[in-house]
């Protein structure tokens, strides 16, 4: 890996890379048993669905096809955006990647139509499967990111790349990834790294190169935190201080959510919720963010340091 690639390491989010790894985890729940809360919740909403042609292009396990995941071209793009970017997949390009792939005859007969129905595809999947949990997904990404660009600024590349998994080792010279079906070196070209974090393709890492922006996926930390549900316990000096039911909002803050996923853990109404991390915000205690059409909210240092304090 050579030294402008190192100085362009960055992080980003995909939510398209979280719902084409979702298909792995519906067909294989064994796999990730982390996630059957959300397979449970979303499993009787299938049969309404036409998955089979985009099945086919994302098998059970080894290679699926790259152009239903570009790598981010920003921090944080919407699922809009990245849906775009795969409608305008060049059709030469699909074919030659669905190629790799048995029985996707019929994509291949006609790739620009199979690009425009597996788009389509997509789309339906996510507003009836994962649209609504995508903010809880997002909020464990940042987390770990913020966690991530931390060890990145404190102890450079080499801590970083030793704590994102046994499988990724960096000597200094060249990264090396050890998957199940591909051991050897990634060719970067002077283009840097996207490095990304993934709750639904969690435990394995990917890689993605030229024609590509390199790009590393990596197994997000925290992840049997993600589906929890109930009020976490708030210390009894912090619900002495502000309340019990703003002392649970801000435990539970420790990972990053929005309003109508509090308001489901707390059993609250959204109303009350959104209440209460009025008054947190304008304590220093909490901060919005806005993702999207939702809201999203966490900690302030000072929340984490409050939090951390009374527990």
């Amino acid at each position: 890996m050579r030294s402008e690639d190192v100085a362009r390491i960055r992080f980003a989010f995909s939510p398209m890379w979280e719902l084409v790894a979702s298909l792995r985890t519906l067909r294989d729940p064994a796999r990730q048993s982390v996630h059957l809360p959300w397979i449970k919740a979303v499993r009787p909403r299938l049969p309404a669905l036409d998955l089979a042609e985009l099945l086919a292009l994302v098998p059970p396990s080894g290679y699926l096809a790259d152009f239903l995941t570009p790598p981010p071209d920003t921090p944080l793009p919407d699922f809009a955006a990245e849906l775009d970017r795969v409608r305008r997949t060049p059709p030469a390009r699909a074919a030659e990647e669905a190629a790799l792939l048995p029985g996707t005859e019929r994509f291949r007969a006609d790739p620009a139509a199979g690009v425009a129905r597996v788009a389509d595809a997509l789309e339906a999947y996510w507003e009836s499967c994962f649209a609504e949990y995508w903010p809880r997904v997002y909020g464990l990404l940042e987390r770990d990111v913020l966690r991530r660009s931390r060890e990145l600024a404190t102890g450079g590349a080499r801590q970083l790349f030793a704590g994102l998994d046994p499988a990724i080792v960096w000597n200094g010279e060249q990264l090396t990834i050890d998957r199940p079906w591909c051991v050897g070196a990634a060719q970067l070209f002077g283009d840097g790294l996207v490095l990304l974090p993934s709750a639904f393709y969690w435990p394995s890492v990917a890689v993605m190169s030229a024609p590509y922006q390199s790009m590393l996926v990596y197994p997000v930390q925290g992840i049997g935190t993600l589906w929890e549900q109930g009020p976490p316990p708030a210390p009894d000096a912090l619900a002495a201080l502000i309340g019990r039911s703003r002392a649970q909002i801000l435990t539970a803050l420790a990972e990053p959510t929005t309003t109508s996923a509090l308001a489901r853990r707390m059993s609250l109404s959204a109303g009350a919720v959104s209440q209460h991390l009025g008054v947190l915000s304008a304590g220093g205690l909490a901060v919005g963010r806005r993702l999207g059409k939702e809201v999203l909210y966490r900690r302030t240092a000072t929340g984490d340091a409050l939090a951390s304090t009374a527990a």
